[in-house]
């Protein structure tokens, strides 16, 4: 490459020496031309040479700089289009994971925070209402508290018929666990996809790796012998596919044990909120005998 560019700066300086030497008989056969007017123009044409050849110089610089990159063997862009299906597989494969697992933690961020947030308006808005149905009515219809108090309200109200034979307590707690359950399924949900993603992207990885090794034993097993332009192509594929692989795992591991902690700050809310509308309840059926 810089051969290259060296020739193409020759052949340049050849094109302005060609017109410097070019410009000068003509100047000088002319009889009556004086030497002031013969340096002007020898100059001027001197100048112009140069020009040329300065504007020449950013376009032979930018090939070079293209000639450069696409030589480069060793890159990304390289790995792709010199890959085979099967290492174009893998790479598919550990992007898909990546992009799965991020989505999940940063949807399941900000659904936690959401719940966060709606267990303080629960906190400041549901207890201090007059009624069940007055506090459950404040809260937003996404709410998991919303869902847990109208969980308690049907219980109270569907107390009859075979129900009636259950105690009435047992009934309310038999409600409000299932409304919670729901809620922690819920909570759940992704969380199985940042575990495998975490478990098996290595190993996905890791079978990238193999295959490069295996391209770099065919290329020196071809040659005939192990130089190190043989094998350098196939062994940085397979120390690429490695590095990906813990790339893609990583995030999904710490990004699973932070909203698996989370996840416990928000059911802890979620099973206070129930605990105490379980005693409420009761207290609610309990008045009427007491009057």
């Amino acid at each position: 490459m810089h051969q290259t560019f060296r020739s193409q700066l020759a052949a340049i300086a050849c094109i302005a020496a060609c017109v410097f030497t070019t410009a000068v008989p003509v100047t000088t056969q002319a009889q009556t031309t004086t030497p002031q007017a013969v340096t002007a123009e020898t100059t001027a044409s001197t100048r112009m040479a140069i020009d040329t050849a300065a504007s020449a110089l950013p376009a032979v610089a930018h090939k070079a700089a293209a000639v450069q990159k696409l030589d480069n063997p060793y890159g990304l862009e390289a790995l792709w289009t010199q890959s085979d299906l099967v290492a174009k597989a893998v790479l598919m494969i550990l992007a898909v994971m990546s992009m799965g697992s991020w989505y999940v933690i940063v949807t399941k961020l900000l659904e936690q925070g959401r719940m966060l947030r709606q267990a303080r308006k629960a906190e400041n808005e549901f207890w201090p209402a007059g009624t069940l149905q007055t506090g459950t009515e404040r809260l937003e219809q996404s709410s998991p508290f919303r869902f847990v108090a109208e969980a308690g309200l049907h219980a109270s109200s569907k107390h009859g018929g075979l129900h009636a034979k259950v105690d009435f307590a047992d009934w309310v707690d038999l409600s409000l666990h299932r409304a919670t359950e729901r809620i922690q399924r819920r909570l759940a949900n992704g969380m199985s996809l940042l575990a495998t993603v975490g478990s098996t992207s290595p190993f996905v990885g890791l079978f990238g790796t193999v295959w490069g090794i295996y391209h770099a034993l065919t290329a020196i097993g071809v040659a005939g012998q192990a130089s190190i332009d043989k094998v350098a192509g196939p062994v940085g594929e397979s120390l690429i596919m490695t590095a990906i692989g813990l790339a893609v795992a990583v995030p999904a591991v710490l990004g699973y044990n932070w909203l698996l902690r989370r996840n416990t700050a928000v059911m802890d809310e979620v099973r206070d909120f129930s605990g105490e509308l379980h005693t409420v309840l009761l207290a609610s059926a309990q008045q009427p005998a007491r009057t």
